[in-house]
């Protein structure tokens, strides 16, 4: 890019706006030292100061010779990059993503991008204890930074400065970050770093027999040094490149002799890169045959995506809808296009991972939330180099930067875990990754037994294609459902603590069998609540306007909106009773329960609780496939995806918290969760049973479910939708407003609220109080914008919205008060 001025011979001066990390409405402009000239690019990382002292990564977003005429640019730090990390669809999808959702480009990029590829400054810099170094190869300034670390093991880049007497430190900090001596947080540099083996090889002097001769004579003295050789060439049969842990494990040798032959020059050192991912060779599985109706249905889809770029594929619980995924994975892989797979939960990537690992072979990538910072970096690098063919992952995979996408598959698309809620942006992974496609000049098909009222309407009035599966794939039945009335078996005294009698048989008959059984309870914890008999007093959140929910693991009370614990109350501090009751049960009391009815069965819960390390879904799910579980209880997530060859009967303790939920959604996402719930059961030609416990055993939803009656549903729905003006016929947008005062916040919501209504009229709902009217000490008022499909354009609404909020953020009189806008809250 280095240029030059004609007319004067000189080079030109380059200004970049750049997107910063941070909830900032625009892009802001550095000017780019003429010794850069040739390295900026738009899509590249460049190191850039905002602020006083603070450091970021930015990305290039437009390049030019315009400085600004409101502030004088300051000079880009660094550029990081050799080739963009971002390319232009991905930039115009965070554009769309900005636009629509009504948030800051910034914000975006915070979310996109992995951690390990963003940096920040006001930082400390460690000096690693494991880090192998000869001080010989740092320069001066270098030398002086490690010795000062070796005597205060922390320092923070300030000090740094301080020490060296300059202002920019980054390039000796970047150096060292490099040569592996030392850690960064909140990383100043890049964050990312291969990682890196130490292979060991003899010298290439001792490729000759006689010096190799001589070799073994001169470490007859030295035996710990002499295994360590021996273990090597034994090693080295098989592989040129011997690892340094290999060569230790083999010879029972400590790293003391293996030092001592590197330090005689007769072992050599290579640090190779290596992926952290598991990739390996993985042999593809026996051909399927797919059933007269998937092949139907397959080339159905075929020829809808001829003249549709989305395509609906309602296919009931256990249809086979995977295989007809890759049937169509396949195709776009051999015309050399990439797949995106997209999945709600990061539970559902262990189990299918490895089915369509036996059909692609290791071309293909996880990209999910629980992966290593330099995991994700490493995925992403990976993608943007066109080196997978299929990516799987969880909604943030919509952002990675494809560069030859072909296809989006997403998997349950009804699932509200396509929707990230907080923070900003508030996107739905569904709707990204179809605009995406659209970027991309990809087909999207979206797959579900329970479609999304939103997609099934779509579908409806032509917007999308439709295709179906109606019957289970091989041998395997719908299972029987049976309804079981709590208040009935209470009333008979047949119950025994949560579970019907009806529920105990199955539970007993399908353990005699060595048969497995999922039981869902959309509740996590103990007892969701203690009250005192005498008082009433129940124990608060001291942040949110909740009460706390009792965890037996921990013994502690939980606030299950900002984390906030303490211990549990067995004297009521109010007015020193000791009738502390237990009102309600979530998973841990389920599971405590079912042990003592069911001292010999071996019980695990799944839930947010138990799965919040790395591989702990994977773990569970092991255990449960090979046997070793015999009952899982667990949330919503047991509903997700998840394929059993041996679960012969789902109970669900407690249908009614779904159906009498406070929301337009509730029986649409009872009715999904219902039914993906017993679709785990009998999918593998086995008999299989779900039992639903309920109050109301005649209400509407179940009696669908029972009949797998999805049109009724939805034609039910729709009509109610119609006169309550919800979605999908209207859309909406969701206006929180939040203030630490509860009276300020009156104020200023009613404010904004007239000023809504004077331009929106009807449109515009609230102030009101919501579900939950103070979280992490902001109390909250919630309104909501109403817009007619075929009326104003939602474009209008939001423009005109936008303008409103600035003004209204500018005015003093709502000094203090957080407003955040959600579109499409749902």
């Amino acid at each position: 890019m280095l240029e030059l001025n004609e007319e004067k011979g000189e080079l030109k001066t380059f200004f970049v706006d750049v997107i910063l990390p941070l909830a900032i409405s625009k892009t802001y402009t550095y000017r780019v030292p003429q010794s850069l000239n040739e390295q900026v690019a738009v899509g590249k990382r460049v190191v850039v100061q905002f602020g006083k002292s603070r450091i970021y990564t930015a990305i290039i977003y437009h390049i030019s010779e315009n400085p600004p005429k409101l502030y004088e640019a300051k000079y880009v730090i660094d550029v990081l990059d050799e080739s963009p990390v971002v390319n232009q669809h991905q930039l115009k999808l965070w554009e769309w993503i900005s636009a629509y959702y009504m948030c800051h480009l910034g914000e975006v990029m915070q979310a996109a991008l992995p951690s390990a590829l963003k940096l920040a400054s006001e930082t400390r810099v460690v000096l690693l204890k494991d880090a192998v170094y000869d001080k010989k190869d740092f320069n001066d300034k270098e030398f002086l930074i490690i010795d000062a670390l070796e005597i205060q093991p922390e320092l923070k880049v300030s000090d740094i400065v301080k020490l060296l007497g300059q202002k920019s430190v980054f390039r000796l900090l970047k150096s060292l970050f490099d040569k592996g001596v030392i850690h960064i947080s909140e990383e100043v540099v890049e964050r990312y770093k291969p990682k890196q083996v130490a292979y060991i090889t003899l010298h290439s002097f001792y490729a000759d027999a006689d010096n190799r001769k001589a070799l073994f004579n001169v470490l007859e003295r030295s035996p710990k040094q002499l295994d360590i050789l021996l273990a090597y060439l034994k090693l080295s049969r098989s592989s040129p490149y011997v690892g340094k842990k290999e060569i230790l494990e083999e010879s029972g040798s400590g790293n003391g002799p293996l030092k001592a032959l590197i330090d005689k020059e007769i072992f050599v050192v290579e640090n190779r890169v290596v992926s952290r991912l598991k990739e390996g060779d993985y042999e593809h599985l026996k051909e399927f045959t797919l059933s007269e109706e998937q092949e139907q249905t397959l080339e159905g889809i075929k020829k809808l995506f001829e003249e549709k770029d989305v395509v609906l594929l309602h296919g009931i619980t256990s249809s086979g809808k995977t295989q007809v995924y890759i049937r169509l994975i396949e195709e776009c892989i051999t015309s050399g296009r990439q797949v995106l797979y997209l999945l709600p939960e990061i539970a559902l990537t262990t189990q299918i991972i490895e089915r369509l690992r036996e059909y692609f072979g290791s071309k293909i990538g996880i990209y999910h939330s629980r992966l290593g910072d330099n995991e994700r970096a490493e995925v992403w690098t990976k993608v943007l180099n066109n080196e997978y063919n299929v990516v799987l992952g969880a909604r943030s995979a919509v952002f990675l930067p494809f560069t030859g996408l072909g296809l989006i598959v997403v998997d349950e698309e009804h699932e509200s875990s396509y929707k990230q809620y907080d923070p900003a942006p508030r996107y739905h992974a569904r709707d990204t990754a179809i605009y995406a496609g659209r970027l991309h000049e990809a087909k999207v098909l979206l797959g579900s037994a329970t479609p999304s009222l939103e997609s099934y309407f779509n579908s409806k009035t032509g917007k999308y294609g439709f295709a179906e599966l109606r019957q289970r794939y091989g041998e395997s039945n719908l299972p029987a459902i049976k309804v079981v009335g709590i208040a009935e078996e209470t009333s008979k005294k047949t119950i025994q603590s949560h579970f019907t009698s009806v529920l105990i048989d199955g539970i007993k008959e399908a353990l005699e069998k060595k048969e497995q059984v999922i039981l869902f309870q959309n509740r996590r914890g103990y007892t969701p609540l203690l009250i005192c008999k005498t008082c009433g007093y129940i124990p608060q959140c001291i942040h949110c306007d909740v009460s706390l929910t009792y965890h037996k693991s921990t013994g502690k009370l939980h606030c299950h909106y900002c984390g906030y614990k303490q211990d549990t109350v067995p004297v009521c501090p109010a007015c020193g009773s000791t009738h502390i009751e237990q009102k309600g049960f979530g998973t841990e009391k389920i599971e405590d329960d079912l042990q003592f009815i069911f001292p010999e069965a071996r019980i695990a819960r799944m839930d947010l609780d138990t799965t919040r390390s790395k591989n702990s879904f994977q773990r569970i799910l092991n255990d449960f496939e090979e046997r070793r579980i015999d009952v899982l209880v667990g949330t919503q997530i047991v509903a997700k995806g998840l394929d059993f060859d041996h679960v012969t009967l789902i109970g669900i303790i407690n249908a009614d918290s779904l159906l009498n939920y406070p929301d337009f959604r509730a029986f649409e996402r009872s009715f999904q969760l219902l039914s993906q719930v017993g679709g785990r059961a009998g999918r593998r030609g086995k008999p299989g049973t779900v039992i639903i416990q309920a109050y109301s055993t005649n209400h509407r939803v179940i009696q669908q479910v029972i009949e797998h009656d999805y049109e009724d549903l939805f034609r039910v729905e729709i009509a109610e939708r119609k006169s309550f003006r919800y979605p999908p016929l209207y859309r909406m947008i969701r206006i929180d407003v939040k203030h630490k005062d509860s009276h300020a916040l009156s104020a200023v919501a009613n404010r904004l609220g007239q000023e809504l209504k004077k331009a929106l009229g009807e449109r515009v709902l609230g102030p009101e109080d919501p579900l939950v009217g103070r979280i992490r000490n902001f109390f909250i008022k919630t309104l909501y914008i109403k817009v007619e499909r075929d009326g104003i354009a939602i474009s209008k609404v939001k423009e005109f919205l936008r303008g409103l909020l600035l003004n209204f953020e500018t005015d003093k009189q709502n000094k203090g008060t957080l407003i955040q806008v959600d579109v499409d809250p749902y």
